[in-house]
């Protein structure tokens, strides 16, 4: 199924919950968003993601973006879970190609390096960051401002107000991108 809105991108309800995308929010072609899946203000969904929550619920914030080939899933309640693990994205979060989140919280401001894995029940706090390649095995909780590198991920430090800074650049380059991005796929002259 498609949405006009997002050409040559995958929206397909299931379960009877169907995709819910804000109308300012980028899908790139090649994107697949299926089930009880939010997206907010302004977020960006990169070429070749895939997003599916058929098992739980996925929800993605403002200006939030999830660069090419990231897979965002969730994890079913069990006896152990009954609530399972939705994937629930703050605002202003920044996902690097190839990531992998799965059944976690990422809390606003957060940031996932490059084909790092983010595995149930984590959780990484505000303004914290998970190197490129990392893995944050299940459970660990990462705390404000903490950059954790890593197979498993292990603390290193806290980041400086200068990297902070710099993830704040990140995310409005994406949203400003996305704009040129949406606007090229409609074939306008502001490409």
């Amino acid at each position: 199924m498609t949405d006009e809105r997002f050409p040559g991108a995958t929206i397909l309800p299931l379960h009877g919950k169907t995709p819910r995308i804000h109308d300012t929010a980028f899908v790139a072609p090649g994107s697949h968003i299926i089930g009880d899946v939010e997206i907010g203000p302004e977020a960006s969904v990169w070429y070749n993601c895939v997003i599916r929550a058929d098992v739980n619920r996925i929800v993605i914030g403002a200006r939030t973006n999830v660069q090419d080939g990231t897979v965002i899933h969730c994890e079913s309640p069990s006896p152990a879970h009954p609530e399972g693990f939705p994937t629930l994205i703050g605002d202003d979060v920044l996902i690097g190609h190839l990531a992998m989140a799965h059944g976690c919280v990422l809390e606003d401001r957060a940031f996932v390096g490059l084909g790092a894995i983010v595995m149930d029940g984590c959780r990484i706090g505000s303004d914290a960051m998970l190197g490129a390649g990392a893995m944050l095995t299940s459970g660990k909780t990462m705390a404000p401002r903490e950059l954790w590198v890593g197979r498993p991920a292990k603390l290193v430090r806290e980041l400086p107000d200068a990297a902070i800074a710099d993830m704040r650049r990140g995310v409005e380059h994406y949203v400003e991108n996305a704009r040129h991005h949406a606007a090229a796929l409609n074939g306008s002259a502001q490409a």
